[in-house]
């Protein structure tokens, strides 16, 4: 069987993600140690724990821009562990960063419209896309996934913090992802632009999984039916929200004894 065919063959059965005894060493320091985790297609998990927990090296490996030490990834059954970032956003995983990447010069349509056109088959292409272009209409409806629509046609500089990391969701949605990282996406948003988050998240096709990294515990546990807690690197509980929030342990750690 060809490496496609047996791509393809193992995509109806598989868990979107499966990580297995995942080691990053960065010199002598152990920035994850034997982290095993399974996410299943169209699961909604939060990995949560305080900084140094190593939440971002894992979206790291994950994504390839750091590959694990030792241990393997495999997405949708494929083993992707040393695989570059590029290949892996082929097979439809998208991130979103911490830190803003959009062009602040260019609207924010045109901003969509580029990342649909960078993971198409006609992304090398110089031609200026008519206003019936396929790749505009797929742009115009992630922007209205996102509730922007009414301020495509503005510069990204001039729009809101919260209104730029609502654009970044839709970059992550462009080109039918199969799964999504959200590295921090509540950060540095009012109360009403977490609102707005969660409605967003909460409306994303039912087929799309994701893992979320987020400080705001009310967010992620609002977003998603199952949590990953890390600590020093490890794996250190998982459960459902409810389960998770109500944890002693839990709470001693991360919450200073209490939440609500």
């Amino acid at each position: 069987m060809d490496s496609v065919a047996q791509r393809l063959s193992t995509v109806g059965s598989a868990n979107a993600l499966e990580l297995r005894g995942v080691t990053r060493l960065f010199g002598a320091l152990a920035a994850l140690i034997d982290v095993s985790l399974t996410v299943r297609p169209g699961e909604r998990r939060a990995v949560l724990g305080s900084n140094g927990a190593g939440k971002t090296t894992l979206f790291n490996c994950i994504t390839g821009d750091f590959p694990p030490s030792s241990g393997t990834i495999r997405f949708f059954g494929e083993d992707v562990t040393f695989f570059p970032p590029y290949e892996r956003i082929r097979r439809g995983l998208r991130r979103t960063y911490q830190i803003s990447a959009l062009f602040p010069g260019l609207t924010l349509l045109d901003n969509v419209y580029l990342a649909c056109r960078g993971v198409s088959r006609g992304r090398y292409s110089f031609i200026r896309p008519r206003r019936n272009d396929a790749l505009v209409h797929a742009a115009e409806n992630l922007i209205q996934a996102v509730h922007l629509t009414a301020i495509k046609d503005r510069l990204v500089a001039e729009l809101a913090y919260g209104q730029q990391r609502q654009l970044e969701v839709a970059l992550a949605l462009a080109g039918a992802p199969r799964f999504l990282l959200f590295d921090e996406p509540a950060a540095g948003l009012s109360p009403t632009e977490r609102s707005e988050l969660v409605d967003i998240l909460s409306s994303l096709p039912s087929h799309i999984g994701y893992i979320i990294i987020e400080h705001d515990m009310d967010v992620a546990l609002r977003v998603v039916e199952s949590v990953t807690m890390m600590h020093n690197g490890r794996v250190f509980k998982e459960g459902a929200p409810q389960e998770i929030e109500a944890d002693p342990e839990v709470q001693e750690l991360y919450l200073g004894g209490g939440h609500g």
